[in-house]
């Protein structure tokens, strides 16, 4: 179901992530995605694994909710899997049939992309969305592209942009479930038949999808001008964030662990090396 889709929520809590600057965790977040695309072998994969494990864990979110954030993006782990099945080529192939043939390289290459994906869909969501409340998401981005306002950026109104449209990721998907079970309480077939017929059975489900969607933009528009919303020129903030000495730590520790992972890929490639001779 759409309503198991946790992508763009907010789980509040108490853990050491909750309580994070949202700045450092912005940062960390850069460091982190560096950290996962920089992983080449096994061994500096493990690595990424165990750090994403290790930030569920910190954070206090159940697992089976970190695994339904992957639920948007099962078909291009899918896609991913298999393209790197197929067209990855070695020696002797275990699977030939037709044009296509399935070597081992191929299904460890197509294995270590799908978990690279996984950990970086998941660490992402565990440091952004699940761990921090879309008002500190917009300081923090405020904060952190400051200094662009001199060049003329609306850093804020870009900022609150970002946070609206997190935001209302989850209730669009609440109403789109919402949508579809009327729609199949009228009789509407949305799982039988060919592509071309599914896709024309979701038409009464995207319209009012989108009538729901621009109501919701001028009451929320509407509620910002009751309220003399007039844009960051002169706002201030009820809480005021402020980075503690742990959350600097916590920085330096990925950025620590980014620099190794060269060092791993390369220690690992000429361990292998040396016994192979």
């Amino acid at each position: 179901m759409l309503k198991d889709v946790t992508l763009g929520q907010f789980f509040p809590g108490n853990s050491f992530l909750h309580k994070a600057d949202p700045r450092i965790k912005l940062v960390v977040l850069v460091v982190y995605m560096v950290f996962v695309l920089l992983a080449q072998n096994a061994l500096s994969l493990a690595l990424v694994l165990g750090v994403t494990l290790a930030l569920a864990f910190i954070s206090r979110i159940r697992f089976s909710v970190v695994m339904r954030s992957l639920k948007p993006v099962i078909f291009i782990l899918m896609f991913t899997g298999l393209i790197n099945l197929f067209f990855t080529t070695g020696e002797t192939p275990l699977v030939e049939w037709w044009i296509f043939k399935i070597y081992p390289e191929g299904i460890l290459t197509a294995i270590f992309m799908m978990i690279r994906l996984v950990c970086l869909v998941a660490g992402s969501s565990l440091l952004l969305s699940y761990t921090t409340s879309p008002l500190a998401l917009t300081d923090a981005i405020e904060s952190l592209f400051g200094p662009l306002r001199k060049i003329g950026v609306p850093v804020h109104e870009f900022a609150m942009m970002m946070t609206i449209a997190l935001r209302f990721i989850p209730t669009l998907i609440e109403e789109t479930d919402k949508i579809i079970s009327a729609q199949k309480a009228r009789g509407a077939d949305f799982e039988d038949g060919g592509l071309l017929k599914k896709a024309k059975a979701l038409i009464p489900v995207l319209i009012p999808l989108f009538v729901s969607a621009f109501r919701r933009a001028d009451e929320l528009a509407e509620a910002m001008e009751c309220r003399c919303y007039r844009g960051g020129e002169g706002r201030t903030k009820l809480k005021v964030m402020k980075s503690r000495g742990v959350d600097y730590l916590f920085l330096l520790l990925m950025i620590g662990l980014c620099v190794a992972v060269p060092f791993i890929n390369h220690y690992l490639s000429f361990t292998l090396g040396v016994f192979a001779l």
